[in-house]
């Protein structure tokens, strides 16, 4: 039984092993202030553009916007912040659109390496991938508590163990309450 866990353990951290990695470098980068950037090109709307921000499929209408601008419409979902709305993910190429006082705006944005991880990380790539990092979520819990049985069930790693586990669990405790 033993034996299989190790296995299992080792397995699973080193298929999940990269993308942690990316988790981790695009955690660490966000916190450091290297958040990315977007490259931002707005696009000229001809007046013979039509766009109703009231239509009752507003996925569609925008698709169709995008195509008389010739864009690609390759997006998942539409978010709404304010009056703007992003086509998502955010991970890769996408456009805002909004109305303004001279008429309808539409930017496209074009994301960094940075800020692709960055969104990644914070869960706005494809939906398939959005999947994966919960999957990864199970796999990393999995990590952790068959990391700490077999610590815990090993004689000789009992003590340096529950030293370790204990000195995390205190430091993560002060710096989060303090």
């Amino acid at each position: 039984m033993r034996a299989t866990i190790i296995k299992l353990h080792l397995f699973v951290a080193a298929f999940f092993a990269p993308i942690l990695l990316m988790v981790a470098v695009s955690g660490g980068l966000y916190l450091i202030g290297s958040k990315g950037t977007t490259e931002r090109i707005t696009l000229m709307v001809p007046e013979t553009v039509v766009f109703d921000e009231e239509a009752a499929d507003l996925e569609a209408e925008v698709s169709s916007l995008l195509k008389q601008l010739g864009q690609s419409a390759d997006f998942e979902y539409l978010k709404t912040s304010g009056k703007t709305l992003i086509t998502r993910p955010t991970s890769r190429i996408g456009f805002e659109i909004s109305q303004t006082e001279t008429g309808l705006s539409v930017v496209e944005v074009r994301p960094d390496w940075i800020k692709t991880i960055v969104e990644l990380h914070k869960g706005h790539g494809p939906t398939l991938f959005k999947t994966f990092q919960k999957v990864m979520a199970v796999g990393l819990l999995f990590i952790v508590l068959s990391g700490l049985w077999l610590g815990l069930t090993a004689k000789g790693l009992r003590k340096s163990t529950l030293l370790t586990s204990a000195a995390g669990a205190v430091i993560f405790l002060l710096l989060a309450l303090s």
